[in-house]
């Protein structure tokens, strides 16, 4: 642990200008990024006698190496830095939600030339309208099957729609009227897009004016004796009714507000939102974090809100924002999401009425979000960490392994022989971080060679970035900045941090390759161990008799479940791998060729057999094809061996090779490289 004094900035060198600092550790890599309006009283009160700090706030301080800082002009451009790098650095000091779940949306593909409505999760696209999000897919099909009465909006994937419009015939929902039918013509593309646009002001909480018109039409049609017409415009009306009361009304029409509440405890604390549009709550989502800085509701309250716009702008962002407590700089966020919003943005705690009462409600749920997941997540984190309370008794560690790493070479009878990397941080996967590897140094099948390249490998990359950032000086260094990584910025490296232990899946000869490995790049202070498959036994360097862990041991479970993580994670590799050579060719072989031109060779000569049998010439006819890439293409091919002639296996006889090559294909039939 480091003292902060020993990189506490000179007095006068912190300016007392607004912006954005970060703390990094020994390895360079960014752990807490803040703002502040004052630089200098700021990280002045970080640099006080540790006993007085917050617990929290004393173990990142004690934990950095380094500070540094950048200026900026307002305190809306610090807002917006500090978002950029908690979210390019992922520092692990930040308070970072996540979401409890992944929460669907109504999703309007507007950037098509026929909008599609759909339910989408993930990340928002660019040109898609979304509505949400909702707690259950099955409640967005309900009310779109509902509003797709009234607004018949395409809903078909790219496949149907294609087909319905080759076979000139609609799908079942065109039928019944469910689907304007835009693939076979029967609305223009400027009437289907007025149909989804209608369909979005709806879902937007512009349901007045829809309903007014519908009941005019209806009152119209009855009085010219048109009831089939007036009847089908009584059930669009009652179809739009229906869908409207799922969302009941909460405050007063035309009101749009996002409110805001957070339930905490010590150690962790729920975000809930409710999304209201048109008075009527539209969405939930709710986010649960760690307490990993010390923090009041206040910051709390900035952190969801940076979270919840940081990549919205336009009427994602609405008029009027709820919260229990207003972050410090309160002015500042306002004016960050009326930038986003493109108008101005009231940020605020209710005081009385209905939003005071339907805060409360917001309030309870986050409550129970947080009871929620502390019941699921409390046998799991007691479970964790007796597992790794019992592998540093059973290995006679110094402390827990907070960070394990477990190799897995992985073949198929000798050929295509790959290794993987799994990680895995504080009993959980951190996949982020996983790695694989080609064996490089020989061909064959030898687990104990490979074993020993693939450990020395990762961890000459380790010395590599100690070297880079000075931790590391050995006198005869000569090849350990050869693999340059990236700039020491800050981000996450590939293989900059080591673990506390390395497990590798094999018995005594894998552990001794490994171990070997080590202490011929002088590192002493990583434990190995081994899982054999037969008996799940635990073996150690230079031991000859295994460690044996009772088959109830939550310590035996976790091992056993990041060797199976890696075995996974090799196989997976390895098919790709061999999936890959099953498909190449001769031409893949050619330098500079790319996959655009391999298939326009293929394609003007129909098959690779052709094109060995051409002249340069005739090669230099196909477009994007020079004289000096046809004699490399001639050259390849004839240096290649032709494949065999296919065999009709049912006839016995040959098969001349006439048939086009597959698209995007460049072998021989039955050729492999």
């Amino acid at each position: 642990m480091a003292d902060p004094s020993s990189y506490r900035p000179k007095p006068g060198q912190i300016p007392d200008s607004p912006g954005v600092y970060r703390f990094r550790d020994e390895h360079r890599r960014v752990i807490y990024v803040g703002k502040a309006k004052n630089l200098r009283q700021r990280l002045g009160s970080y640099f006080q006698d540790v006993a007085n700090l917050h617990p929290r706030t004393a173990t990142m301080v004690t934990t950095a190496a380094s500070v540094e800082w950048t200026v900026v002009s307002t305190e809306v451009e610090a807002l917006q830095l500090e978002y950029s790098w908690i979210k390019e650095y992922d520092p692990r000091f930040n308070v970072k939600y996540r979401d409890d779940k992944s929460y669907p949306s109504l999703a309007v593909t507007l950037n098509e030339e026929y909008p599609r409505v759909q339910v989408m999760r993930g990340p928002k696209k660019k040109g898609v309208r979304y509505f949400g999000p909702y707690g259950h897919a099955w409640a967005i099909r309900e009310t779109v099957d509902l509003m797709l009465r009234v607004f018949p909006v395409r809903t078909c994937s790219a496949g149907v729609f294609k087909r319905s419009a080759q076979i000139g015939r609609p799908c079942l929902l065109g039928y019944i009227g469910k689907c304007s039918a835009p693939c076979v013509g029967r609305v223009t593309p400027e009437e289907h897009r007025e149909l989804a646009d209608d369909f979005c002001d709806f879902m937007a909480g512009r349901t007045g004016t829809y309903l007014s018109r519908l009941e005019r039409q209806m009152h119209e049609a009855a009085e010219a004796m048109e009831y089939e017409k007036a009847a089908r415009l009584r059930d669009d009306m009652g179809a739009l009714r229906r869908a409207m009361e799922k969302n009941a009304v909460v405050l007063a029409d035309a009101t749009d507000a996002d409110l805001v509440a957070v339930a905490e405890d010590e150690l962790e604390a729920a975000v809930q939102i409710f999304h209201v549009r048109g008075g009527r709550v539209r969405g939930q989502r709710g986010w649960v974090t760690d307490k990993v800085e010390a923090v009041d509701t206040a910051g709390l309250v900035e952190h969801a809100l940076q979270q919840l716009y940081g990549e919205e702008k336009g009427e994602a962002v609405p008029k009027e924002v709820l919260v229990p407590a207003l972050p410090e700089d309160a002015p500042a966020l306002s004016q960050w999401l009326a930038e986003r919003r493109g108008s101005n943005v009231s940020l605020r705690i209710p005081q009385r009425g209905d939003k005071k009462a339907l805060m409360e409600t917001v309030h309870r749920n986050a409550q129970q979000s947080l009871a929620l997941h502390k019941t699921k997540r409390a046998s799991d984190l007691t479970t964790r960490s007796r597992a790794l309370e019992e592998i540093a008794d059973a290995l006679d560690l110094d402390g827990a392994p907070l960070r394990i790493e477990c190799f897995d070479i992985s073949h198929l009878q000798g050929d295509d022989v790959v290794a993987s990397m799994v990680v895995f941080e504080d009993g959980l996967a951190r996949k982020s971080e996983y790695r694989r590897f080609q064996i490089k140094t020989f061909e064959g099948q030898d687990d104990v060679r490979s074993m020993h390249e693939v450990v020395s490998r990762r961890f000459r990359r380790y010395l590599q970035e100690k070297l880079k950032t000075g931790e590391w000086s050995p006198e005869d260094a000569d090849d350990a900045g050869a693999a340059a990584g990236a700039e020491d910025d800050g981000r996450p490296k590939r293989f900059a941090y080591p673990p506390q232990l390395v497990v590798v899946d094999g018995g005594q000869p894998q552990v001794a390759a490994a171990k070997r490995a080590l202490e011929e790049l002088g590192i002493d202070d990583v434990a190995v161990c081994g899982l054999a498959k037969r008996l799940e036994e635990v073996w150690l360097p230079g031991e000859d008799d295994p460690v044996v862990l009772p088959r109830t041991s939550e310590g035996l479970y976790l091992l056993q479940r990041i060797r199976d993580e890696a075995h996974r994670f090799a196989i997976q590799y390895q098919r790709n791998k061999r999936g890959k050579r099953f498909t190449s060719g001769p031409l893949d072989e050619v330098p500079g060729l790319g996959e655009s031109r391999k298939q326009a060779l293929v394609k003007h000569f129909d098959s690779v057999k052709k094109l060995r049998q051409a002249t340069i010439d005739q090669i230099c006819e196909v477009p994007g094809i020079g004289r000096k890439t046809a004699e490399t293409v001639a050259a390849a091919l004839a240096g290649a061996a032709p494949a065999g002639p296919a065999v009709n296996t049912a006839t016995g006889e040959i098969i001349e090779d006439e048939t086009p090559a597959p698209a995007g294909a460049s072998s021989e039939r039955g050729t492999e490289q």
